[in-house]
């Protein structure tokens, strides 16, 4: 067995669609549209078919789609926006770009999402919206917290970038809220070759509004309605995309295939000296990571890389902790469950094209590295 596995497996795909991909990248050099060109209307109908709704609005990243949906929500300065605070760090900071503030309810321990039951205590007269984070791939409970939102007013929002393509219930995660956004970061389970994203609603309305800022807030050319922002996907990262897409159901199925042989092998050569992901009943993982929890982490990391295996952690510190937010006096303590799970969570490599033999090696060198 060689060292040197890679963490997310581009190569392997491109593989796959070369073909495709080299003639679609082509097509865009060919008709010089490099902005809205009319592969962005195209993916754009194919993703809104995909999820299951209305409107698919692509944009330039996913931050990018934070702040679209917000501002196209009418989210203004001083308002609060309710999250988790165990999260990439683009949901709180879009939250606070504009002068919003961000507020927090702490997350499940084994699912690692937003804990419904906490977010009852959290609302108050300023909150205008929540954000719940679909992390590493698994939907939060949205029948929950939609209902604890319908009941106060309050629209959701999902951050949905790491789970394009999961289930929830049945449904497509980016179908479950009033809006949704998502990533297309190339180590997404549908990523570009750059920075992308996109916004997803059955609200026309809503759509519009959120296809003029992405766009410096213009109805037509050099007409101006609302303030925007240059937000717009490019339209190379559309091609790209599209070119990817017609393999994204088949590689889904392999992530929960690959998802549940990790599992699986690590149960087996590691019993219960580490915790192993938990997916809800409901719900498909699109398994965006593969993260398990480690007492003695950074021991642990060490000797997995001597072993030629990179790991990663998704997320060393809560939101509540970071410098940025001192000015609001969150301490130690506060957000115990995420505070205790950005100490402990540990990403190990996954990709559709992992083989059972790379799945057994990462396993067994997981197991050496607790005793080394």
């Amino acid at each position: 067995m060689q060292k040197g596995l890679a963490f997310v497996d581009l190569a392997r795909q491109q593989e796959r669609i070369r073909i495709d991909l080299n003639k679609r990248i082509q097509k865009v050099l060919e008709h010089g549209q490099y902005i809205l060109g009319p592969e962005i209307e195209e993916l754009e109908m194919a993703l809104a078919r995909f999820v299951g709704v209305k409107h698919c609005v692509s944009v330039s990243s996913g931050t990018d789609a934070l702040l679209i949906a917000m501002l196209g929500l009418g989210i203004q300065p001083n308002d609060e926006v309710l999250t988790t605070p165990f999260t990439f760090f683009a949901t709180g900071e879009m939250i606070e770009l504009f002068g919003a503030r961000a507020s927090f309810a702490d997350i499940e321990k084994k699912t690692f999402n937003l804990d419904p039951a906490l977010l009852e205590d959290k609302i108050t007269k300023k909150t205008k919206a929540i954000v719940p984070v679909s992390l590493y791939g698994q939907c939060a409970d949205f029948d929950k917290i939609s209902k604890i939102a319908n009941d106060h007013g309050i629209p959701v929002i999902e951050d949905a970038a790491q789970s394009f393509g999961a289930l929830y219930k049945g449904k497509r995660s980016c179908s479950l809220s009033l809006v949704s956004c998502t990533s297309f970061f190339p180590s997404k389970p549908l990523g570009g070759y750059g920075d992308s994203g996109a916004c997803f609603t059955n609200d026309d309305a809503l759509a519009l509004r959120m296809q003029e800022i992405r766009n410096h807030g213009q109805e037509k050319r050099y007409y101006h309605t609302r303030l925007g922002i240059n937000g717009r996907m490019d339209t190379l990262q559309a091609a790209i995309l599209l070119a990817k897409l017609p393999i994204l159901e088949e590689e889904l199925r392999l992530r929960e295939v690959i998802g549940a042989k990790l599992t699986s092998a690590l149960k087996e050569h590691c019993g219960d000296k580490i915790g192993l992901p938990f997916i809800e009943s409901f719900n498909v993982s699109a398994y965006a990571q593969y993260t398990i929890t480690v007492a003695n982490r950074e021991q642990v990391q060490k000797a997995l890389a001597g072993f030629g295996i990179p790991t990663a952690v998704h997320y060393p510190m809560p939101l509540t902790l970071q410098p940025v937010f001192n000015k609001y006096g969150w301490k130690v303590g506060d957000y115990p469950v995420s505070e205790w799970a950005s100490q402990n969570v540990l990403s190990l490599p996954m990709h559709p094209y992992l083989t059972d033999t790379e799945i057994n090696f990462i396993a067994d060198s997981v197991r050496k590295s607790l005793t080394t």
